[in-house]
C-alpha cells in the first residue's frame, strides 16, 4: 500500500492563481520523503490538501489507502502532524499537551515516554508552555505528533528552533521511526538535512512536481557534476593540469600548490583522473565530492517564481507566510 497518491491533483485560488498544478506524486509505505522548494511552489497547498484543510479544485488524493476528502477521520486517526511553527497552550504544561492529544486521539499513550523520546526534561515538561523557549516547543510539537504511533508522519520544517544536538536527535528519531515501518514526509528548507536522512525527495516549482527521486538518481539525470582532489607530493615540470580536461567526463582541471582538482560531468570519469595524475606523481591523499542536494534544488527552481504574476501560492490564499494549518489533533498553526 503507498502511503500518499495523488493524481492530477490540481489547486487554484481564485482565477489567476494555480498553487498546485497537475500533481501526480507516490510516496511509498516506510520510507522518508523530503517534499522542497521555493517558498510558493505549492508544498503546504498540497499538505493541506492531503489533511483536507481545503479542498482541491481537480484531481484526487489518497492517505494510508483512504480518499483524503471522503475519509477524512481515518486518516487523521493515523496520522500524526507537525506544522511549521504549531500553536501551543501558554497554561498548560507539556505533558498536559500530550495527554490532551492522546485524548483526542482516543489513543493509549504513556506521555513520559513520549516526551522522553524528543528530549523535554523532566522539569520542563511539568512547567506552562508559555515560558518555552522555540526550540522546547518544536520538541513538544513533534511529541505530540508521534501520539498513537501514527503510520504517517507530515512534518513541516521538523528542525526548526532546534540547535544542533537536537536537530541530530531529530534525524535520528526519524530514522527509527522509518525502521518500524512508519512513512515520513516532511517538508524542510535545510537541504543538508533533507540530504542526510531521506530516501527520496520530490521537488515542487511553480506549483508542478519538477523531480522526484533518489538524490543519487537525480545527480544522475541532471549530469550534477562532482569534484575529485588528489593531493601528491609534487608536481613534474611542464605538468599542465588543464589536460585532464581531454579525458571523456572531466568538465575542467587546475592544480593549487600539490592539490590538482576535476571536475567531471560522469562520476566514472575521477578513476580515470586519478590514474592520469598517478602516472606523473606519487598520490598521496584523494578527497571526492558529490553534486549536493542544494546544487541539485538550484538547478530545478527558481528563487521564488510565484504564478508569474508576482503574488505566491500564500498572497494567493490570502495568508502571511504559509496558509494555516491544523495538526490532526485540531491544534492551528
Amino acid at each position: 500500500m503507498t502511503a500518499i497518491e495523488t493524481r492530477g491533483l490540481t489547486k487554484r485560488f481564485g482565477e489567476d492563481v494555480v498553487a498546485v498544478d497537475s500533481l501526480d506524486l507516490t510516496v511509498e509505505s516506510g520510507e522518508i520523503f523530503g517534499f522542497l522548494g521555493p517558498n510558493g511552489a505549492g508544498k503546504s497547498t498540497t499538505i493541506n490538501v492531503l489533511l483536507d484543510f481545503i479542498r482541491p479544485t481537480e484531481g484526487s488524493a489518497e492517505v494510508l489507502g483512504y480518499d483524503a476528502q471522503r475519509e477524512t477521520q481515518a486518516i487523521r486517526r493515523r496520522v500524526g502532524v507537525l506544522p511549521e511553527g504549531a500553536t501551543l497552550y501558554d497554561r498548560l504544561t507539556g505533558r498536559e499537551h500530550v495527554e490532551w492529544v492522546a485524548r483526542t486521539k482516543g489513543a493509549d499513550a504513556d506521555p513520559d515516554a513520549i516526551l522522553d523520546r524528543v528530549g523535554l526534561g523532566r522539569d520542563d515538561r511539568q512547567r506552562r508552555t508559555g515560558g518555552y523557549s522555540k526550540g522546547m516547543s518544536q520538541r513538544l510539537a513533534l511529541g505530540m505528533a508521534l501520539v498513537g504511533d501514527p503510520d504517517l508522519l507530515i512534518l513541516d520544517e521538523p528542525s526548526s528552533g532546534l540547535d544542533p544536538n537536537g536537530i541530530q536527535e531529530m534525524r535520528d528519531l526519524l530514522r527509527e521511526e522509518a525502521e518500524r515501518g512508519t512513512t515520513v514526509f516532511f517538508s524542510s528548507h535545510i537541504l543538508p538535512q533533507v540530504e542526510a536522512v531521506c530516501d527520496r525527495v520530490g521537488i515542487m516549482s511553480d506549483g508542478r512536481l519538477v523531480a522526484e527521486d533518489t538524490i543519487a538518481g537525480l545527480r544522475e539525470a541532471t549530469g550534477g557534476s562532482s569534484e575529485i582532489t588528489a593531493t601528491v607530493d609534487a608536481l613534474p615540470e611542464g605538468f599542465d593540469p588543464a589536460t585532464l580536461a581531454d579525458l571523456a567526463g572531466v568538465e575542467r582541471a587546475s592544480a593549487d600548490g600539490n592539490d590538482v582538482t576535476a571536475v567531471c560531468s560522469d562520476p566514472g570519469a575521477k578513476m580515470e583522473v586519478l590514474k592520469r595524475i598517478d602516472e606523473v606523481a606519487t598520490v598521496r591523499d584523494v578527497h571526492s565530492e558529490e553534486a549536493s542536494l542544494e546544487d541539485l534544488f538550484n538547478r530545478y527552481t527558481a528563487a521564488d517564481p510565484g504564478d508569474g504574476t508576482g503574488r505566491t501560492e500564500s498572497e494567493a490564499s490570502g495568508t502571511d507566510g504559509e496558509p494555516e494549518v491544523e495538526d490532526a489533533s485540531g491544534v492551528t498553526a
